[in-house]
């Protein structure tokens, strides 16, 4: 369920949900300092981010534009 929804968002959708919950823990780290909770939600956040940029080629979206990108060279 959740891995279809993901396939249809837009490249910057997907981005942004990558994104947005590290720069939301960077943001509570400076409004409630350096305390558990933060440096948990940092860690997870920065885990989640790494997973995105580390398996975004693997989906099939991305490899087909990759292809298509290639075949402008071509």
């Amino acid at each position: 369920m959740l891995g279809n929804i993901l396939n249809h968002l837009s490249p910057y959708a997907r981005v942004l949900t990558a994104v947005m919950p590290f720069v939301l823990a960077i943001a509570l780290r400076f409004i409630y300092g350096k305390n558990r909770a933060t440096q948990v939600l940092l860690s997870i956040s920065t885990a989640w981010f790494a997973v995105n940029v580390l398996l975004a080629p693997y989906s099939l979206r991305m490899q087909q534009d990759i292809a298509q990108v290639r075949a402008w060279f071509r």
